[in-house]
Formats: structure tokens, sequence, C-alpha cells
């Protein structure tokens, strides 16, 4: 850290990707904390920040005032100067099929300790390679996030899919004066399995054959739980979306009420059949490893846990290298530290004593 107080995160370390910027920034309008990245992106083969990337600092700034330095495509260094934290309604478009998921990834941090209520009206691509689809973040995440006393609601009203995008998305935030800590290790016992197979700007048939195919190779692994995959499918005539595309994410329920997640996405020559039954079995490998979140989750979770009022103490499937880079941005910029059992790759417990972060605007 230098003299002038900023934080100074090498975007090259581990993971070494967009991760880093998101959750630098993050953290930053949490605690209003100042940080310098450098060395952005800088193994990628574009290195830089891309406009998914802007979008996403550009929308935290607007939620704390923040001044930014280097906010430009191909940007390798940036500085993010926190103010004040805001609240209102913003408007936000990533751009083509740039991840939603991904702007509010970075957003849903800070908007927890907002001064009031905040609407996010976000375009861009809902469901997209190499980030959680925005079914996820509704029937996963969020319902993690409201066990520790964050409310967080998310309407699609259209869907984005790689390359033209065109996804349109309101997320709703509601602050807290504190987060709650998690105490959760295992999963439990399996109650439900839940989903949503979707397709745009294609025929019926793929939804349905996607969703089969997963409640089949869900059967076929002996899981006699009920499975409900819900169809999402728009008559051509009438449908908004750009597309084509499609796409599945479920979502297995236990009896103390946590969530595993998986998902898989359709593309140009993928059979319907093969997008559901990868799905599946990435469910069931999250069911058998018995942890109380999925490897996504775990390396979500991790800005909120470190702010919560507590020790929290959770239990993930698999220690991913995001998980494990999450943990090192954190430790730096809110000075707090996480205790991992585990190695990359396998079941890990991890846990920390949060900062007990407190919302100054509840009295």
């Amino acid at each position: 850290m230098s003299s002038r107080g900023i934080v100074e995160i090498d975007g090259s370390m581990l993971e070494g990707g967009g991760q880093i910027v998101r959750s630098s920034i993050a953290l930053s309008a949490l605690v209003l904390r100042p940080v310098r990245i450098f060395n952005i992106r800088a193994k990628r083969p574009n290195p830089g920040l891309q406009a998914q990337h802007l979008t996403g600092v550009k929308a935290v700034a607007a939620l704390c005032s923040a001044k930014l330095e280097g906010a430009y495509k191909g940007s390798k260094e940036l500085t993010f100067i926190p103010q004040r934290r805001v609240a209102g309604r913003f408007r936000f478009d990533v751009g083509t099929a740039g991840s939603i998921s991904l702007v509010l990834q970075a957003l849903l941090p800070a908007a927890a300790f907002a001064p009031g209520e905040c609407e996010f009206v976000i375009t861009g691509g809902t469901d997209v390679a190499w980030s959680p689809p925005i079914d996820y973040v509704r029937y996963v995440l969020v319902p993690v996030l409201a066990k520790m006393g964050y409310r967080v609601e998310i309407s699609v009203l259209r869907r984005g899919h790689y390359p033209r995008g065109g996804g349109h998305v309101i997320a709703k935030t509601y602050p807290v004066p504190f987060l709650k800590p998690l105490q959760e290790l295992e999963f439990g016992k399996l109650v439900e399995i839940r989903g949503i197979s979707h397709c745009v700007k294609l025929p019926k048939h793929v939804a349905e054959r996607q969703a089969r195919a997963a409640e089949k190779c869900l059967r076929d692994h002996g899981i006699d739980v009920p499975i409900k995959i819900d169809l999402e499918y728009y008559e051509p005539t009438r449908d908004p979306h750009l597309g084509p595309g499609s796409g599945i994410v479920l979502w297995a329920v236990s009896d103390r009420g946590l969530v595993l997640g998986a998902d898989a996405l359709g593309e140009r020559g993928k059979r319907a059949e093969v997008v559901g039954e990868e799905a599946a079995k990435k469910l069931i490998q999250e069911i058998e490893r018995g942890m109380a979140f999925d490897k996504h989750m775990g390396d979500m979770l991790i800005p909120y846990i470190a702010i919560a009022s507590g020790t929290s103490e959770i239990g993930v499937s698999e220690l991913t290298l995001h998980t494990k880079t999450n943990i090192v941005v954190t430790e730096m910029i809110l000075g707090v530290k996480f205790e991992v059992k585990g190695d990359l790759g396998e079941r890990a417990v991890i846990k920390v004593k949060g900062l007990g972060l407190r919302n100054e605007y509840f009295s």
C-alpha cells in the first residue's frame, strides 16, 4: 500500500483475469478505500480492460461517486477512488453480449450498504460463456444472500445470448444494517431439484429436449426426489429476443434450505440432449460432494462473509483458483484473515471473522 493509502493490486496474480478488477472495486466501494490495479488481465490474449469490465467499473463507481483514472478500453491500470455511497435508479449497457451477471457480481456487495433502495436496469448478455447465467444468480445466489439478511430481486425482461446480446434485466436491492454470518458446512438431505430450460429464436423442442435429457440423467444416477424443470419458450412471431440461444440451469434444494447450482449453454452444433446431460452431470457432482455450497458460490460469497458480523465458516465443493484469488484480494483490501482447509480442486472449508461492517444510514 502506498503512502496515499491506496491499496495496490497486481492484476496478473493467480487467476489474473477480470475477477480481480470486479472484486477490488466492489470491496473498495464497500469500505470507501481507494485501490490501484495494475497489470490488468496481463496474461490474457486481449489484455487490459474490455467493455464488460468497464461497464462493471463505471457501474460501481456510480454507486459510490468514485473518481476514476485509466477507465478506458485496453487500459492495464485503473485507479478507483470512492467518495460516498449513493442510492437510486441506475441504467447500464454492457454492450453486445457482455455478461450482466458479472456486472451484478461487482454491484451487489456495495448496494447492500447503500443509503437506500437501488434499482439497476442493465442490458447485455444473460446467458453467455464464462459467466454465471442470470438464472443461477436468481435462484442460487439470491437465496443465499437472503440467509445473510440481504434482499435482492431480479427480473429478466429479455434474454441475451452471444454474440448479439440484447438482454434486459432489472435488479432491485434493499440495504441492510449489517450482514449475518454464514455457518454452513454440509448440504444436508436432498429434497427436490428445480430448473429452467429455455430457448429463444429456436424451435420449442430444443428447450423440451434439454429438460428431458437432464431429468433422465438425474434419474439414471439414482436421484428419486421430485424434479421440476420449467420451460421458457416464445412463439416466433412474438419473440422479443435477438437470439438465437438456449440453455438450462438446475438447482438442488436441501432440507436445510441450501441450494446447489449447475448449468450448461447451447451452441451451434451442440445437441440439446448434450446440453441437458452436461448440466445434470455437473449438478450430480455437486450433490455427491455433500458440501453446503457449489464451487461457483464459494467464489461469490467471499466478499460477503468478509464484511459480515461474526465468524462465518462455509463448506465448498471445490476450492477454485477464482476463490483463492478472491480471498487474497479481500485480505489485501479489508485486512481480514481467512483460514482455508483444503487444496485447489478439492472440497474445502473456508473460515473468516468478518469486519462486522455496519450501514451508517440505519439508526
